[in-house]
Order: C-alpha cells, then structure tokens, then sequence
C-alpha cells in the first residue's frame, strides 16, 4: 500500500448489468468527470486501519449465493439520474458490516443505505431532468444481478482495487 487512504464498498454487477449500466454512464456523464466505471456504493469512507478484518468478512458474506435484486425506479438526483435497486439481502450484508464496523463510519456511511447505481451526475437541473423523463417513460421494473462484493482505495482519482469477491452457488 503506498500510502493510507479511505476505503470504499461496494456491489458489483453481473455483467450484462454492469455492461448496460457503464453503457449508459458513458453515454450521459460529463466525460470529464466520469473517472469510474458504473458501481453500487455500500459505504463511502472506511477508514484503512479496516482492511483486513474488512476483506475477511466480505469473503465470508460471498461464500453464499448472490441475492436476488431489482431494478426498481428511476430517482431523479437534481443535477443527476440514477436507477434504484431494491435487494433486502445485500442491505441486510451492509447492516452487518455497518454493525462490526461502528464507531468508525462516517455520517453518510450510518445512515440507512439507498442502493442505486448513478449513470448521469454534475450536470444542470435542466439537463437531469429532460434525462430522467425520458429514462422514467420506458422504464420498466426487472431483475438486477448482483455478483459479488469489492473493497477500494480512494486517493483522490480513479479507484485502486484492494479485493474483489465473488457470491458462490
């Protein structure tokens, strides 16, 4: 590790899902901002001192199936879009890292999750929202692949991968 730094959680997708969601992120972020591939963050900013107790437990959360989630909405973010997943069990995984984790998670990372995946953000109001009424029109509930868990350094630019674990079964 070159140097500590805050530690970021997340999903990761199937891979058709995950090709559809960077497709559309590519599609409709500002290209110069857009430094990472579509994700679904679980917590923002762990501290480093975490990471090795983190990766042990996030093998241990995969070591069973991949739950089952949904595409459920469209979410309007003011200067963004956003597609809203609904899947208990992964919440449920988040509660129990949150829970072994207390006491060291930030504000944003102690409130109740709302899981999604971002693929348009920092553009005006207006152009977020001629976005998310065209996307809400044809948009139809579905079935979402979750595959599996990662841990990630933040230093400022693009994400460095720590660990990625795949869901099993």
């Amino acid at each position: 590790m070159a140097q500590a730094a805050p530690i970021i959680v997340t999903a990761t997708m199937g891979d058709a899902d995950f090709a559809w969601a960077d497709g559309l992120r590519r599609a409709h972020f500002p290209p110069g901002r857009n430094v990472l591939s579509a994700h679904i963050t679980l917590f923002h900013h762990l501290p480093p001192s975490v990471e090795g107790e983190l990766c042990e437990r996030l093998k241990m959360l995969c070591a069973g199936p991949p739950p089952s989630a949904t595409l459920s909405d469209v979410l309007h973010l003011g200067q963004g879009v956003a597609y809203r997943i609904e899947c208990p069990a992964l919440v449920e995984m988040r509660r129990d890292l949150a829970e072994a984790f207390h006491g060291l998670l930030t504000p944003q990372d102690s409130a109740p999750p709302r899981l999604h995946v971002t693929i348009q953000n920092k553009v005006s109001p207006e152009e977020s929202r001629a976005l998310f009424i065209a996307l809400k029109a044809a948009f139809q509930p579905r079935a979402f692949a979750i595959s599996g868990l990662a841990a990630w350094w933040y230093r400022g630019g693009p994400w460095e991968a720590i660990r990625a674990y795949r869901f099993r079964g």
